[in-house]
């Protein structure tokens, strides 16, 4: 059974840095571009950075370009997401995604989030 395991959330002051990690199994890591994405109380899940298979970085919120950085350890099956500066808008269950086309067929994937929480 293909898994995605988030970690590295927690309690941040503001201004504060934090690094979330994704790591995946039973699946080939390396043929899957790598999303995270957020949720905040109340409001719709959305993109935050995208990183495909050959490195190639996506971020899709402009705010949070420059204080967020996302990346992957293909030999480790693991994506992250380092985030700096940050701010209490940015406390949000954060997610995970993996997913590629293959055939016609799209295959996706999901961890189960982690909180982050910016407060003092």
């Amino acid at each position: 059974q293909v898994q995605l395991v988030e970690s590295g959330g927690g309690l941040v002051q503001p201004g504060g840095s934090l690094t979330l990690s994704c790591t995946g199994s039973r699946f080939t890591f390396s043929e899957y571009a790598m999303s995270w994405y957020r949720q905040a109380p109340g409001k719709e899940r959305e993109l935050v950075a995208t990183i495909t298979t050959d490195g190639s970085v996506k971020n899709d919120l402009h705010s949070m370009k420059g204080r967020f950085t996302i990346s992957r350890d293909n030999a480790r099956k693991t994506a992250y997401l380092q985030m700096s500066a940050m701010k209490p808008e940015d406390t949000a269950v954060y997610y995970c995604k993996a997913e590629r086309a293959w055939l016609g067929i799209r295959y996706e994937y999901w961890g189960q989030g982690t909180q982050v929480t910016v407060s003092t």
